[in-house]
């Protein structure tokens, strides 16, 4: 535990997921060059993000059960070659169908990789430092979004669709190869216990965890605090910035850097927190899902056109969102044996892209609506307009707040479950900070 091999491991599975995060996010980079390509409306050029995303999302549970059954290693391996023949797929699609196809299989290799290395560092390290590594592991992953806002982009602009897709494609076989030479489930001698035996056992498994409301705790922080980036990243932050705001498309992939570097500088942040603080956990999630609601509103409500400025301070709330969402897989850890720990993270995975995926197929059949309103009213046809991404975005204030609620229906019942088996209460936040206000008053008075 936390040797050096366990640090070899650790950087080859952050360089898999780093590559799968590339993966993932070119479609985004690329959502311009893919409507030239195919000649799509938005509703069904977001299929190629949103087919990809439903396929991310109802793998994880599928994923979580196989990695408590056969291990991490082997899921790795297997996703990464599927990703290779997904991004080869796209490379050479003629037509938006057999690209969708190509999604599809990048979909279900990136549902792999991530929960399956959550997994492995909870395998092969110990104390404070596993909800810090959580942190870096998404920070570092993130670095792959700056992969496919740079160097992908400019292969595309530069050399076109198929050389960028494939240039992609070639990075995951690299990825591949790592992980087959140096990766293993666990240490030799481990104490974790023997894998469920059986399905039916996997199964049983899965609904204890579940049932618990720790897990449900993570889901419901994964839902609120991931969805808005991975939209924004994903599918419609560059068409707004390009069309809505009228920023050079070499402008706006780079600006997509800003944040991916603000959850580069919080989520070391955050995770210290998180360890240092367990009982307060909901409450940073909480926090962050206000910050990006503020933002989001100014930007929303801007009369004209929102300035550079207002653009950057919304790319950093979003980008901190990404290490927030990190903070439900603690609520997973502490919450379950690890036996069925890649059962439950797979539960919680699958909450910030369910949120993801509706909120971006949403987005792009009310940017149709408008549109096609507005040419029967005898206007020109203006599929990206400003005010229309207004209306479009403002879908996430319903979405989120539905996660909001069950949130903090699922912390109430943590908490009572740790005052009844723990003897733990924990108090409100605002008491916790009165208290401490009323202590340095009277220190301050002595």
């Amino acid at each position: 535990m936390n040797s050096r091999r366990s640090w070899l491991i650790f950087g080859i599975g952050v360089f898999a997921y780093l590559i799968a995060v590339m993966q993932r996010t070119s479609i985004g980079v690329a959502g311009v060059a893919a409507t030239e390509r195919f000649h799509s409306t938005a509703s069904v050029l977001s299929t190629l993000a949103v087919v990809q995303l439903i396929v991310y999302a109802a793998m994880q549970i599928p994923v979580g059960v196989l990695i408590d059954r056969v291990g991490s290693r082997w899921l790795m391996a297997v996703g990464t070659a599927l990703m290779i023949v997904g991004q080869v797929t796209v490379a050479f699609a003629p037509t938006i169908g057999v690209a969708i196809l190509g999604r599809i299989l990048v979909g279900a290799g990136d549902a792999t990789v991530f929960t399956s290395l959550m997994r492995l560092i909870n395998s092969w390290f110990r104390g404070r430092l596993v909800p810090q590594l959580s942190q870096w592991i998404g920070n570092i992953g993130q670095l792959g979004q700056v992969l496919s806002a740079i160097p992908f982009a400019i292969i595309l602009h530069q050399s076109g669709w198929t050389t960028a897709f494939l240039s992609a494609a070639s990075l995951s076989v690299i990825a591949l190869v790592g992980i087959v030479a140096a990766i293993s489930d666990r240490p030799v001698g481990s104490s974790e216990g023997p894998r469920p035996a059986t399905w039916g056992e996997s199964i049983r498994q899965l609904r204890v965890s579940l049932a618990r409301p720790g897990t449900q705790l993570g889901f419901w922080s994964h839902f609120v605090t991931q969805s808005s980036g991975t939209v924004f990243s994903l599918m419609w932050g560059l068409p707004f910035m390009v069309f809505a705001l009228g920023i050079d498309p070499a402008e706006a992939s780079g600006l997509l850097i800003v944040a991916v570097v603000a959850g580069l500088i919080s989520g070391p942040i955050l995770g210290v927190l998180t360890a240092r603080h367990p009982l307060r956990r909901s409450n940073l999630v909480l926090g962050i899902v206000a910050m990006m609601g503020v933002v989001w509103a100014v930007v929303l409500l801007w009369p004209g056109t929102p300035p550079l400025w207002l653009l950057i301070v919304l790319l950093i709330a979003i980008g901190i969102g990404g290490p927030g969402s990190l903070i439900g897989f603690d609520f997973a850890r502490t919450s379950n044996p690890l036996r069925s720990l890649g059962s439950a993270n797979g539960i919680v995975n699958v909450g910030g892209f369910l949120a993801s995926f509706v909120m971006m197929f949403l987005i792009g059949l009310a940017l149709d609506g408008q549109n096609a309103a507005r040419v029967a009213a005898g206007g020109a046809s203006d599929l990206y307009a400003l005010d229309a991404f207004r209306w479009a975005f403002a879908i996430q204030y319903v979405i989120v707040g539905i996660g909001v609620g069950f949130l903090v229906r699922a912390r109430r019942r943590t908490r009572r479950l740790l005052s009844e088996d723990e003897g733990i209460e924990v108090a409100p936040l605002w008491v916790l900070l009165s208290d401490a206000w009323k202590r340095r008053g009277r220190g301050a008075a002595g």
